[in-house]
């Protein structure tokens, strides 16, 4: 098999307009997805042969078909053990896996990589903050499933849980971490023309290592909260550090959990919102078809939020007043609002109190 030359693998543009184009960069190149299933049945005994399979197919397209096929795998997985957490377990891992392909496909095709590797390099840190973080929470534990989706459960039946779990969680959440990727796709085509990273690039870059940082902090100090809550409720000790008041609430308030009610949310919308807008900002748009992972990724966690809250809201007392007194995305810089432990308290006593009184 002769690889085709590069100008009819992906396309040959003369702009950086041109890169964002989706007729022109996407939409010529679907049919090879109907093709490629039989190709690699041809080719997957010959290393060689794959090799040349995999430069002479689109990386885009590659992409999407990876997702596809996840997707009735996910799909399988989690009904054969009735645990809906099996994309879960791949979130962190998918994202690093498809910015590595392109950057992979980029290299081998000569192309220009430098946006690419920095931005796979990104990625990985990325990926391990998250894969630590859901790993000490016992995520990859036999059995461990996300305690929304057994309060799911408590409101879908049989055949509407399977529809949701075909749809949303198998299907639309395979596509959904391709997507959040596909900006690396427009970085390739533009670095043909502008191979050279520059200074808005760094900022970029460096912004969201400063993003990850912040995730980073934010899961340390629930965490740390986590285990003194769990020693509390073990022992009957104050762990240092800590009250008595703080810890019988139930969840924590301080630090950057001050400045708005999900900073780790926040942030990691923030991180896939910024790697659409590098892919605008070095196109010269103020939009391109990419549009579709970031906000869709926003759309999600806007549903898991809401549900996330709506019962911690149920849990603790005192989080309706909590969220009456922090935002839920957006930090507030000046600081956390005056006397807010304070008023968490009082609300805390005021509804006990109530409750004996019924």
């Amino acid at each position: 098999m002769v690889v085709p030359a590069i100008g009819v693998v992906i396309p040959h543009l003369k702009t950086l307009r041109d890169c964002t184009s989706f007729t022109r960069t996407v939409l010529p190149y679907l049919p090879q997805l109907k093709a490629l299933p039989q190709l690699i049945a041809v080719s997957y005994t010959d290393l060689d042969g794959l090799k040349t399979l995999y430069l002479s197919v689109n990386p885009v397209i590659t992409a999407l078909a990876f997702a596809l096929a996840l997707a009735p795998l996910f799909l399988l997985l989690s009904e054969l053990n009735r645990n809906y957490s099996q994309v879960d377990r791949a979130w962190s891992l998918l994202p690093p896996v498809y910015l590595g392909h392109y950057c992979l496909w980029a290299h081998m095709s000569g192309l220009p990589t430098q946006r690419l590797d920095n931005l796979l390099a990104f990625s990985c840190v990325w990926g391990v903050r998250l894969t630590y973080n859901y790993w000490r929470k016992g995520g990859y534990q036999i059995g461990s499933e996300d305690y929304r989706w057994a309060v799911l459960r408590e409101h879908l039946n049989g055949p509407l849980l399977f529809l949701f779990n075909l749809v949303f969680i198998s299907f639309i959440q395979s596509l959904l971490l391709f997507a959040i990727t596909s900006p690396a796709y427009v970085l390739m085509l533009a670095s043909r023309i502008s191979p050279e990273m520059n200074t808005p690039d760094l900022i970029f870059v460096r912004t969201l290592m400063g993003l990850v940082l912040a995730e980073w902090f934010a899961d340390e100090q629930q965490w740390k909260y986590q285990q003194a809550k769990k020693v509390y409720q073990g022992t009957a000790k104050v762990p240092p550090k800590y009250t008595q008041e703080d810890l019988d609430r139930g969840f924590v308030v301080t630090g950057l959990w001050s400045l708005c009610r999900h900073p780790n949310f926040a942030a990691e919308q923030a991180i896939w919102i910024l790697v659409y807008q590098w892919s605008c900002f070095i196109t010269d748009v103020y939009w391109n078809w990419t549009l579709v992972g970031a906000i869709s990724y926003v759309l999600l966690f806007q549903g898991s939020t809401w549900l996330t809250e709506s019962i911690s809201a149920k849990k603790y007392p005192e989080y309706k007043t909590y969220q009456k007194l922090v935002n839920k995305f957006i930090p507030n810089l000046l600081g956390a609002p005056p006397g807010m432990e304070d008023k968490l308290q009082q609300s805390g006593t005021s509804r006990a109190q109530n409750q004996r009184d019924e």
